[in-house]
């Protein structure tokens, strides 16, 4: 199965689709009119923490909602998986991304939010299942990207997260790994508890409480983060210049195998540098919309700006100085990081840090998965609630948690392939909307 979805995905996955995401992001960045320039008005905004007096949350709340669905481990051990297969340039392209992915997040975050509506709860609901629904006018094809979201949630949200958690305390603990599909021990039972159980009580006040702990949880844990990368920056002072020229060069030159880095082509640089940063910040697959859709604000347009924030914060900021602080450890090891697999570079950097810099590690990864679990939580239950209303939510509910218990027990490699599968059943409804919508916005002038 694993063989079957790897060769499934090299084709859905491949560069037509890369491309297709970013003329969507080059499309919307003009249509928008450069959107990306209100970026400091967004982050302004987004800090004006307003109490919501009903069930709803504030533009804060979303921002960091958004963010607790989006940052997630990828942003550490993905950085390291980019350079490694695409060289230092990848990073140079993942920025790029990460800017022009902000229009098109804006743009999801304008129509969700447009055709949003009140559950029975009095809570604001919407994203790409209702705008597809009501803007473009296709019920079945909204339906099919609910299904599509509320089961890929629990493979990406649950089963992915639940599983680096518990890949981040083998690590930290020196834990034997087992390469069977389950591992039915003690330790992944206790685990598997501890996790599950911490997610339920999260999300079983909803989304103000969802809200109110990711309003305190993804600033923390984010700016300590990026502090444990400045230190490593900051032990490895020497490489940091040589580290930012290699990263631009790198980006528009064929690059041979040198200290620690695979020979890379222009297009390797550019293809993984593009689809970690596509996949990470999730514009073009729209589900932060459906965060930003519970909102309360002055004008769609301010909490859109707001929402589109995630992107930079996400991509550009968190992505790239993730990715910095490895090519500066990576650069001072040598011919040493040439024996290190990508998705071990974050490991080799904050080695670099005596005392500390293990445990940080392992701090970020378990509270950026954890936030993830969360984030993504609240997604799949409003997707499940456009199919079945508000009674399926419960069953839901019990369904994510249980699926966050199993998540010690599996191997995440055909995991990891089926999510990457389901994406795709996500990217396609979502952007055929967006492109459809603004023509039928075209031909009404």
């Amino acid at each position: 199965m694993n063989a079957f979805f790897t060769t499934l995905n090299s084709y859905l996955w491949g560069f037509p689709m890369i491309a297709f995401l970013l003329f969507t992001h080059i499309f919307f960045t003009a249509r928008t009119g450069f959107v990306q320039k209100k970026l400091f008005k967004g982050i302004s905004l987004s800090l004006k923490n307003k109490e919501c007096q009903g069930k709803n949350i504030s533009p804060f709340q979303t921002l960091c909602t958004a963010l607790a669905s989006t940052l997630g481990t990828g942003n550490i051990i993905g950085m390291g998986t980019a350079v490694a297969l695409g060289g230092a340039g990848a990073l140079f392209w993942c920025f790029i991304t990460g800017l022009l992915g902000m229009a098109t997040m804006y743009a999801e975050s304008l129509l969700a939010i447009t055709c949003r509506t009140r559950n029975k709860d009095g809570v604001f609901v919407g994203g790409p299942m209702y705008y597809i629904s009501r803007g473009m006018g296709s019920k079945g094809l909204g339906l099919f990207y609910a299904v599509a979201a509320s089961l890929g949630g629990l493979v990406t949200g649950a089963l992915l997260q639940g599983n680096a958690i518990k890949t981040a305390v083998q690590g930290f603990f020196r834990l034997e790994k087992s390469d069977s599909a389950f591992e039915l021990d003690l330790t992944s039972a206790l685990l598997g508890i501890i996790v599950s159980v911490l997610t339920a009580l999260v999300i079983v006040g909803g989304v103000k409480k969802i809200g109110s702990l990711c309003q305190v949880l993804v600033p923390f844990m984010g700016i300590a983060y990026m502090l444990a990368c400045v230190a490593v920056m900051v032990v490895n002072r020497g490489y940091i210049l040589e580290a930012i020229k290699l990263i631009f060069t790198s980006a528009f030159t064929t690059q041979a195998a040198f200290g620690g880095f695979a020979g890379s082509t222009i297009m390797s640089a550019c293809r993984f540098g593009m689809a970690r940063g596509l996949f990470t910040n999730e514009a073009g697959v729209g589900t932060t919309s459906v965060v930003s859709a519970a909102a309360e604000g002055d004008t769609k347009e301010n909490l859109s700006l707001v929402t589109m924030t995630a992107a930079f914060w996400d991509t550009a900021v968190v992505c790239m100085v993730s990715g910095l602080a490895i090519v500066t450890a990576m650069l001072s090891k040598g011919e040493e990081a040439a024996l290190v697999k990508g998705d071990m570079l974050a490991s080799l950097a904050f080695d670099t840090l005596p005392v500390f810099g293990r445990p940080v590690l392992f701090f970020s990864l378990v509270t950026f998965a954890f936030s993830t679990i969360i984030g993504w939580s609240y997604i799949g239950e409003r997707c499940v609630e456009f199919i079945l209303g508000t009674k399926g939510v419960k069953l839901y509910k019990l369904l994510w948690v249980g699926a966050v218990f199993v998540s010690a027990f599996i191997n995440s490699e055909l995991v990891w392939s089926i999510a990457d599968t389901v994406n795709v059943f996500l990217v396609l409804p979502n952007v055929t909307a967006l492109f459809s919508i603004y023509g039928k916005q075209k031909s009404r002038r």
